[in-house]
């Protein structure tokens, strides 16, 4: 049994299983569209661009491509999207060492459909705070990281909306609309939309939250507990695209 499942989180097989396909990045995106739509979010026009728009792009979108903004979805290599993964759309980031992106902070939205959560991780660098945007309630679970970089036990403190919490590591904090939760670096976390909280769209219920946060470096700043996880695992091309993700626009990335 992986050390996640343990930390509520479903199991996972080792090996991508090749459920991670181009139809299903394809259906979430419109999924999210329709969820940001239901609360009445707007994103940036490039939100909505097909790939022929970005296939014909100029260096004027060199700042999106070259710090990743745009649409990610993933499934941490899981092959249970469902489950382990997530839809999120960077709005704005920095790029480290790099003075043509001088942002020192970083903005994502995650639109999250119960009962859905990330692998168990933390970051090395990055410190953010996951807000509640709208739709229901989220839950977080916090752990320190211990000297052999696993999830430790015992007390620990944390802020909401700036106000000192004092509780017991992986005790369960609910933020309903509008609260905030601030994640200091080399914290290991967790975070889900309660079930039954959320706005209904088609099927299912969704929240979103907000993630405010220094320069986000997916490719080496996240630590997971499981070997099987990875930030972006391979995707089986089952149907053309209708969008490109954050780390696949055509062009030469700096």
């Amino acid at each position: 049994m992986s050390i996640s499942s343990l930390i509520q989180t479903p199991s996972a097989p080792a090996i991508p299983t090749g459920t991670f396909t181009r139809s299903l990045v394809n259906r979430s995106v419109a999924t999210a569209r329709e969820v940001l739509d239901a609360l009445k979010v707007t994103l940036p026009s490039h939100a909505y661009w097909s790939p022929e728009n970005w296939e014909q792009a100029d260096q004027t979108m060199d700042e999106v491509r070259d710090v990743m903004l745009g649409w990610d979805v993933t499934d941490f290599g899981s092959g249970r999207f469902r489950q382990i993964g997530r839809m999120l759309f960077t709005l704005r980031n920095g790029k480290a060492r790099d003075m043509r992106y001088p942002k020192p902070y970083a903005e994502k939205l995650l639109i999250e459909p119960e009962g859905q959560r990330s692998p168990m991780h933390y970051h090395r660098s990055k410190r953010e705070d996951i807000i509640n945007r709208g739709g229901g309630n989220v839950i977080i679970i916090l752990h320190p990281v211990d000297a052999d970089g696993l999830p430790a036990r015992g007390t620990m403190t944390a802020q909401v909306d700036g106000v000192r919490r004092d509780l017991h590591a992986g005790d369960p904090i609910r933020l309903q609309p509008g609260e905030s939760l601030s994640i200091p670096p080399k914290t290991f976390h967790q975070f889900w939309a309660e079930e039954g909280t959320g706005v209904r769209v088609g099927s299912e219920r969704y929240t979103l939250s907000g993630e405010i946060s220094s320069i986000c470096d997916d490719w080496t700043d996240n630590v997971f507990i499981d070997e099987w996880a990875c930030r972006f695992p391979p995707i089986t091309e089952d149907e053309p695209r209708t969008c490109y993700l954050c780390h696949e626009y055509p062009g030469e990335r700096k």
